[in-house]
């Protein structure tokens, strides 16, 4: 029997023997994902994602800013005002 390839197993094609393996495959893509949320917040860096949504649900009278006022923002916060390094001395 031929390979059915790559190609097939992105659309959904798989032969039977191969569903397993995709759920395994699944599995650990949601893990990969998931220990990349972390590794981000663990160094401050938030999800655009979760704060677009959050707003959206939460705050819906707020504008949601872009991703790259997001980031501006973010590491305004973090890192001082307008590009200059808080120091505590």
């Amino acid at each position: 029997m031929p390979s059915l390839g790559l190609q097939a197993w992105a659309w959904g094609r798989a032969p039977a023997h191969k569903k397993g393996q995709r759920a395994v495959f699944n599995e650990l893509s949601a893990l990969g994902k998931y220990l990349g949320q972390a590794a981000h917040l663990m160094v401050g860096q938030p999800s655009y994602q979760t704060y677009a949504a959050h707003l959206q649900s939460q705050h819906p009278d707020r504008p949601v800013m872009s991703y790259e006022e997001f980031f501006r923002e973010r590491q305004e916060a973090r890192y001082g005002a307008k590009g200059r390094m808080a120091r505590c001395c």
